[in-house]
């Protein structure tokens, strides 16, 4: 599912996720990102999202509206019958003002539909539910495809665009809720591996260390596939989870475009997490926090990222250029979410809040083997503004000793000088302003540091990538 070549090492297709296009010599598959956009941010599932009213997901512009924008009552209708629906748009603008291989803006967006549906209420099927939604994304090709070449995520919406399904799937619940058992066309990124506090950020997403070294970048936005998965929440604060997936779910430009190619026949991907939650109730006067642990393990081939089957290096003119094979990869994470400041009859997202999300992955099979984020975000802290958020977090890759020492070894065979690889980083600076229940308008500033990692530029090979500056606005509208 990638290519290879002795300045980019193993440069999955994964790693951004999109179409491909030449790099240095490789045919490599880019991610798109946004430029100038206007967005609207993340949308809540709709399968957790409460109902304040009229089966309305929570929060929604649809309570600003006359008669809650259900002037006909159809949605209510479907509500009280176990139907619940919502649609959100994403659209943000941005740009890089300074450094990658091109500045400039650019405008992408994407439309969602999703739609729940309890099927106790609707059919007396106890404990049974289902969900599905789909994307609309339009032209979210940007600052990281075409102005970076970054491995980290610039906005969390890039995709190629397409129209495509994304998750289509039935949970059964056993034991008082207690016991979940979810089978269909899934996405990981929904329930592993995630920082319930990083979520306000537009590069909060599916960590670097998993887009970066699992087939296509596993199955994450915009990209699903079938899977089933296991929940057990042992009491109020403790939960186990455990997930198994086709473990590629194909290039979304040229192989997945729909979201409709139902792969069952690739090695598959298993995910496992222990969460542990404290003080989470509205009621409640202590920090909340959140504590997971978790790890992967992807079954398919890796190749090595320096040797061949000789144990030559790559770069050696006496190797035959085939990297040998290992059997499978795999990695563990955790994360902290903590809040530092509560105030009084705040809610557990209120306040003052850190997180950080950490991992580790093989170097020998891995383009990314250390990946950390973190960031602090202030809600509700100014007294005029109690819905606006703001706040500032990093995100760090960390390119495998593997690929380093590759580098290395065409230096010394070729003797031509040329970067090292190192690292990525991403610092963002967000405020996020709610206008109405349901809307929300957030500008943006980001500086990438390494750009692909501290790769060559193309046009300059003996240089590289410059670090840059990126602005923007992200609207986010639901409805």
């Amino acid at each position: 599912m990638c290519d290879f070549n002795v300045f980019g090492g193993i440069r999955p297709n994964s790693a951004i996720k999109s179409q491909s296009h030449k790099w240095l010599g490789c045919r490599s598959l880019r991610g798109i990102s946004l430029a100038i956009a206007v967005v609207a941010g993340a949308f809540p599932a709709l399968a957790e999202a409460t109902e304040p009213s009229g089966g309305i997901p929570s929060p929604s512009i649809a309570t600003s509206l006359p008669d809650n924008g259900d002037p006909a009552g159809i949605r209510k209708w479907l509500s009280e019958r176990g139907v619940t629906y919502g649609v959100v748009y994403t659209g943000e603008a941005l740009g890089n003002v300074s450094g990658g291989i091109h500045q400039g803006a650019l405008y992408g967006g994407k439309l969602e539909v999703a739609v729940s549906a309890n099927l106790e209420k609707l059919i007396g099927w106890q404990g049974l539910s289902f969900f599905s939604n789909a994307f609309q994304i339009h032209r979210t090709s940007g600052p990281r495809d075409e102005h970076f070449t970054s491995m980290i995520t610039i906005s969390n919406i890039e995709a190629f665009s397409s129209t495509r399904l994304s998750e289509l799937w039935f949970e059964q619940k056993f034991f008082d809720d207690r016991f979940g058992i979810r089978i269909g066309q899934l996405t990981t990124d929904a329930e592993f591996f995630i920082s319930d506090y990083s979520k306000m950020f537009i590069s909060s997403d599916w960590p670097t260390i998993m887009g970066a070294n699992v087939p296509s970048g596993g199955p994450a936005y915009p990209l699903a596939t079938p899977g089933i998965r296991w929940k057990f929440d042992a009491s109020a604060n403790w939960s186990m989870l455990v997930g198994l997936y086709n473990g590629d779910p194909g290039n979304q430009a040229s192989v997945n475009r729909t979201g409709t190619n139902f792969r069952v026949n690739d090695p598959p991907l298993l995910m496992g997490e222990i969460q542990h939650r404290y003080n989470q109730d509205k009621e409640s006067r202590g920090l909340a926090g959140t504590l997971r642990l978790g790890g992967w393990h992807h079954f398919g081939k890796f190749d090595d990222l320096r040797f061949d089957h000789a144990g030559h290096s790559l770069a050696d003119p006496l190797s035959n250029g085939v990297a040998r094979q290992f059997r499978g990869t795999s990695g563990i994470y955790g994360i902290v979410d903590q809040q530092l400041y509560r105030p009084e009859g705040g809610g557990p997202d209120s306040g003052i809040s850190v997180f950080s999300r950490i991992s580790g992955a093989p170097s020998d099979r891995n383009l990314v083997n250390f990946f950390l984020d973190g960031g602090v975000v202030f809600a509700g802290m100014l007294p005029a503004r109690p819905d606006d958020k703001f706040g500032a977090s990093f995100i760090y890759a960390r390119m495998s000793d593997w690929a380093r020492a590759l580098d290395y070894d065409l230096i010394a065979f070729a003797g031509v000088a040329h970067p090292i690889r190192a690292y990525e980083m991403t610092i963002e600076l967000s405020y996020q302003a709610q206008i109405k229940p349901g809307w929300t308008m957030q500008p943006v500033f980001q500086y990438i540091i390494h750009p692909g990692g501290h790769v060559p530029d193309p046009i300059s090979p003996n240089l590289a990538i410059k670090s840059g500056a990126l602005v923007g606005v992200r609207s986010t509208v639901a409805f």
